[in-house]
């Protein structure tokens, strides 16, 4: 379907989103991070795997490398509402990314201070704060020695 109000969409369909969605979920989950640590006394080099986590920028970059499309935020804000048959499957898409990173952090994959505050999930506490003065402004009370 082409876009009646200037250049045709470089993404198809919502189908075709959730496909090169489903293509980047699977290189990011085959591809770990390489964390470098030193062990030992004598420091020996070693190489750990860590899960690598689902990002929107992520998957935005994922797209831009393939050389399919290099900013999917019209997409995902629906500008101008020209991307309204996307919007659907655009909350799919930031739903699994939240959900990926939420259970990550929940189970210690992901560092979890940082998938609380990436996911607005941090509890907010409101403190009340009270002046009080140093000195009583009472000028008539006098102070017993």
């Amino acid at each position: 379907m082409e876009n009646k109000q200037g250049r045709p969409n470089k993404i198809k369909d919502p189908q075709h989103l959730w496909d090169l969605f489903q293509e980047y979920k699977r290189h990011t989950k085959n591809n770990p991070i390489l964390k470098h640590t030193f062990v030992g006394k004598d420091g020996r080099s070693e190489y750990s795997e860590l899960e690598r986590p689902l990002t929107i920028e992520g998957f935005e970059n994922y797209c831009a490398d393939a050389g399919i499309i290099k900013d999917l935020s019209n997409y995902f804000a629906n500008s101008n509402n020209r991307y309204k048959r996307f919007s659907t499957i655009c909350t799919r898409i930031r739903r699994e990314v939240r959900a990926d990173q939420i259970a990550g952090g929940m189970a210690g994959i992901y560092n979890p201070s940082i998938t609380q505050r990436l996911n607005n999930l941090v509890d907010k506490q409101e403190i009340a704060h009270v002046e009080q003065p140093l000195f009583n402004d009472d000028e008539d009370e006098e102070i017993d020695e």
